[in-house]
């Protein structure tokens, strides 16, 4: 059964990589494809956000994170927990914490004026999603591979994120279940909100768009702490980036990027290095 499991997901990967191939020539490479991305690029509006306003907001995700992450630290001294328990539930109070920055902050603090998004159908959401996943496996695929060989190059040792070894070494389901619901909802719903509908909706009109396009996208690499992994997610931030642009609807990214997450858990459990 492991090996029919681990061939399915091959398989599956090798037809989204090449179904991905297509999109990114169809949607993002083809000359029409890019005098496309040009327009809806120019049509989507700026962020009229102060200065202090853009500090205040990164002060109470920041601020959040790390009250959410001290309070329960605190709390988990009166509960028994294995050290992995205790690592992925501290972790995941340190993301529902800037999440809950992020909502008083655009509950209180924003001005409705100042909430630029494009309404669309949920299955267009959940159409351009996919696309947008299927997009980003090529291109993570190849800037994996010379990123690793760069850095063996270089004589740098690989380490797998710490994350990886749980899911694989994991035996228990509530433990695991625990992690896929982080990974799939509340991280990719949280960081999306910070990077792509934060820092780089922020960005885009204050400062060139490769600088808007590639500082928060190197950010978001640097916060899982790997450096195996640095440039191929600093490719998937750019990727996402694009998709909210494009779209003008973060929940397209959020989308995009639970599918990601999804699929490498699906790529440990199969045994399938990537």
């Amino acid at each position: 059964m492991p090996m029919l499991f681990s061939q399915v997901i091959s398989s599956l990967e090798l037809v989204l990589m090449l179904s991905g191939c297509v999109l990114l020539w169809q949607q993002g490479l083809s000359p029409e494809a890019r005098g496309r991305a040009n327009r809806q690029a120019a049509a989507m509006p700026a962020w009229p956000l102060s200065v202090s306003g853009f500090l205040l907001f990164l002060w109470l995700v920041v601020a959040g994170g790390f009250l959410a992450q001290s309070a329960t630290s605190l709390a988990l001294r009166y509960i028994s927990l294995s050290p992995t328990g205790t690592m992925i539930v501290v972790g995941g109070s340190f993301h529902a914490g800037m999440l809950l920055g992020i909502i008083v902050f655009k509950l209180f603090l924003e001005r409705a004026a100042a909430r630029p998004g494009t309404a669309l159908p949920r299955w267009r959401i959940a159409g351009y999603g996919f696309a947008t996943f299927m997009i980003a496996l090529p291109l993570i695929a190849a800037t994996g591979l010379i990123w690793q060989h760069l850095l063996q190059y270089c004589g740098v040792n690989l380490e797998e994120q710490e994350l990886v070894g749980i899911f694989a070494k994991s035996k228990s389901p509530r433990l695991i279940g625990t992690m896929i619901l982080l990974a799939t909802v509340v991280a990719p719903v949280t960081e999306e909100m910070i990077f792509r509908a934060g820092l780089f909706r922020y960005a885009r009109t204050r400062f060139p768009r490769w600088v808007a396009l590639l500082v928060p996208a190197m950010l978001f690499a640097a916060l899982h702490a790997n450096l195996a992994s640095f440039a191929p997610l600093m490719v998937l931030g750019i990727v996402f980036s694009l998709a909210y642009e494009r779209t003008g609807n973060i929940a397209v990214p959020m989308v995009a990027h639970g599918l990601f997450n999804l699929n490498t858990i699906l790529l440990i459990f199969a045994g399938i290095n990537f």
